[in-house]
């Protein structure tokens, strides 16, 4: 028996497809009961459908990840069929409407922050409390972006809420570890998904001029990025990933090796920038003051 099987998991955005849904089927096979919500009420039906042919025990309930009392009524549903939540996934996300600076308004930004970011904390917020409920395990998954590590042009409302993803979890990190909860973090690149969609379950009332002028620009953007995507990982590759980085207690969780020379440079120009710093006689009275706090 390993350490998952009996426990549940819960996966938000786990509709039948994407990653999501990827490691709801990866935990399941490692013997977790499954909850998995999504705004998508087909999409659970087509999960639920799958997951039980393999054998797994599920319950899915339909929920907004932008409304904290709808996370509270999964996590009564949950517990009232399975007892008790040991592990988190936050994975439903959006992907931004590609834009410059000045082509991104506020209804852009309100939406993917609302989903990104709020959905994030707001699972956090309502089942980290039940985990500590209990003496056993447990874990909260946090489904960032390769964005989370380097920035995208074009994509700074994305961008922003994934930098803060991976934020969060190094926080978090540190805070649920004395009270026997791992977090990880899930920084994937390209991955078979629908995200570039992800404006189907948008809000019409919330979508901007360019979105309801069926703006050339996007149309084009869209029809690159459909192409990179299916190109992309299996997430049923990446669930299989998180089980194993998870069960080896990694902080980041990475799928794309091929990546690690684009992020290096990143931390080598900001080694640069803080040697810089140590040169400058401005600051030469601060460089030994106690930094205890961050270096945990």
């Amino acid at each position: 028996m390993n350490q998952f099987s009996g426990k549940t998991v819960v996966v938000s955005g786990g509709g039948a497809e994407g990653i999501g849904f990827g490691i709801a089927r990866a935990m399941g096979k490692q013997g977790m009961n499954v909850v998995l919500g999504d705004i998508d009420n087909k999409q659970l039906d087509i999960a639920r459908t799958k997951l039980e042919n393999d054998g797994i025990e599920v319950l899915t309930v339909q929920m907004d990840v932008t409304q904290l009392a709808q996370w509270q009524s999964l996590a009564d549903k949950a517990i009232t069929r399975f007892g008790q939540i040991h592990m988190l996934v936050n994975n439903a996300g959006v992907g931004s409407i590609p834009g410059t600076v000045e082509q991104t308004d506020d209804k852009d930004w309100r939406w993917v922050l609302d989903v990104n970011l709020m959905g994030v904390i707001y699972g956090t917020q309502t089942m980290v409390p039940l985990m500590k409920q209990h003496d056993e395990q447990g874990w909260v998954i946090n489904v960032a972006s390769m964005a989370g590590m380097i920035g995208v042009p074009t994509a700074g409302a994305y961008t922003a809420t994934k930098v803060a993803v991976v934020g969060m979890s190094e926080s978090w990190y540190v805070e649920l570890k004395p009270h026997n909860i791992q977090v990880s973090v899930l920084c994937p690149a390209f991955v078979k998904t629908r995200i570039n969609l992800s404006g189907r379950n948008k809000p019409d009332e919330i979508k901007s001029h360019r979105e309801k002028g069926g703006d050339a620009s996007l149309l084009s953007a869209a029809k690159h990025m459909q192409k990179v995507i299916d190109n992309g990982l299996s997430p049923e590759l990446v669930g299989e990933r998180v089980v194993e980085a998870v069960g080896n207690k990694e902080l980041y969780i990475f799928t794309h090796p091929n990546y690690r020379k684009v992020v290096n440079k990143r931390f080598q120009a900001i080694d640069d920038a803080f040697a810089r710093a140590e040169q400058s006689e401005l600051l030469s009275s601060v460089l030994d003051e106690d930094v205890a706090l961050y270096a945990k």
